[in-house]
């Protein structure tokens, strides 16, 4: 199904649905139902269908359910094309992560079914829901018969209606760092009453996403053999890897000849240069790579058969630029430096965490009066007219700068 289609439904539809289960539950007196909070709960799902970047900045929030709730069952209900992070990250055990298909309206309708009357038969205990005015989860919320209902509430912003059902509700911020939103969540749960007109608690960010992805010395040697095998151009240089797609969201790219400056310097400067990226990216990798007009420059577009293997390809490099979007997140996992361009959204608000390894993101963005445009109040439709200014005025020397001094800062042997 389309993305601007799903946005259509969920606009008119979503909300014609939301407001009829938010009369029904009045009438049921199920909006506020009775919950012991002295019992801790067993079962808990958790509703995040947004791009798999959002997984890893929700690594603290499910680092926090385990500490606070050991004796739970965590269940995850995602989009089945995003699933793939989450089992390599092992959220949760194999049984209990839920998948909906939104290729097709049928296959929708039909997943929601099979998961809401799989989550009433545990039954289930607490839900919280981290998309922040998407109506479909809103509804999920109150199908699945959790009688704690964590979730995010406009307050009083007009457009942004999602029933009055999430009873543990607490106020958006478009000021606060998503991972900071994601943890008062687990703390509405606790709440005596609903919180819809009080401050969530103080949060710190995070010092790290909580995840980590396991490799032995030997895997990541006899990958990185690998790559050079396939590629002998690289041996004896560090690599930088550049991910120039901008995803479903193509003004959210830094200008292709801001990434053709930047890797024609890094090859003058002796170091090689990989261009990664999805199969469908593969033509935007050539045009850059026309661009640089050189054999240090490699299209690695498709190369990597899984997210694991996308990680295992950051240990064997020495720098990552990209734009924002997954990769950019899934390198706090790894020791990899990053570099991430910011425009249409705010690095405030999802820029990526440090990891485990430290923190080694620099994030750039131009502050440019209409910057960021892409928020949870415009459903991310953008006002922009394709000329995405806020990008283009991140000037390509300056990074290159930053580049070479980040790579003279790390061991060949990455």
């Amino acid at each position: 199904m389309k993305l601007q289609t799903q946005r259509w439904i969920d606009r008119w539809v979503g909300q014609l649905l939301c407001a009829a289960v938010s009369l029904w539950a009045r009438l049921l007196g199920t909006r506020a139902p009775k919950v012991d909070r002295s019992q801790p709960p067993r079962h808990i799902l958790v509703i995040l269908l947004s791009e798999m970047g959002s997984i890893v900045l929700a690594g603290p929030m499910f680092k926090a359910l385990r500490e606070r709730y050991p004796g739970a069952t965590v269940h995850v209900l995602q989009l089945k094309k995003n699933q793939q992070v989450s089992r390599m990250l092992q959220l949760t055990q194999e049984a209990n992560f839920h998948g909906i298909d939104d290729s097709s309206g049928v296959s929708l309708l039909r997943d929601i079914l099979r998961v809401t009357l799989a989550m009433r038969r545990l039954p289930l205990d607490a839900v919280i829901d981290c998309e922040l005015f998407s109506r479909i989860s809103s509804l999920l919320c109150y199908m699945t018969g959790a009688p704690r209902r964590a979730g995010f509430t406009p307050h009083t912003q007009e457009g942004l209606y999602r029933g009055s059902y999430v009873n543990c509700a607490i106020p958006y911020n478009p000021y606060q760092h998503i991972s900071k939103q994601f943890l008062s969540l687990v703390d509405a749960l606790e709440g005596d009453s609903t919180p819809r007109h009080k401050a969530a608690p103080i949060r710190e960010l995070p010092a790290e996403t909580g995840l980590s992805v396991p490799f032995t010395a030997e895997e990541l040697a006899s990958y990185r053999a690998q790559v050079l095998r396939d590629h002998p151009v690289l041996a004896g240089r560090k690599l930088v890897l550049m991910y120039p797609g901008g995803g479903i969201l193509p003004e959210r790219a830094w200008p292709i000849e801001h990434y053709a400056r930047v890797a024609r310097g890094l090859i003058e400067a002796g170091h090689g240069v990989g261009l990664i990226g999805l199969k469908d990216d593969a033509e935007l990798a050539a045009d850059l790579k026309q661009r640089v007009g050189s054999e240090l420059c490699i299209a690695l577009t498709g190369y990597t058969r899984s997210l694991r293997e996308l990680l295992m390809l950051f240990h064997a490099s020495h720098l990552l630029l990209a734009n924002d979007g997954g990769p950019g997140h899934f390198a706090s996992l790894t020791p990899i430096r990053t570099l991430m361009f910011f425009g249409p959204e705010t690095g405030k608000l999802y820029g990526p965490l440090p990891g485990t390894f430290g923190p080694k993101a620099t994030v750039y963005e131009s502050g440019i009066a209409c910057s960021p445009c892409l928020s949870a109040y415009n459903h991310r439709l953008t006002f922009c007219d394709g000329d995405n200014q806020c990008l283009k005025r991140i000037a390509p020397d300056p990074v290159l700068a930053d580049a070479l001094q980040a790579l003279r800062e790390t061991p060949l042997a990455a």
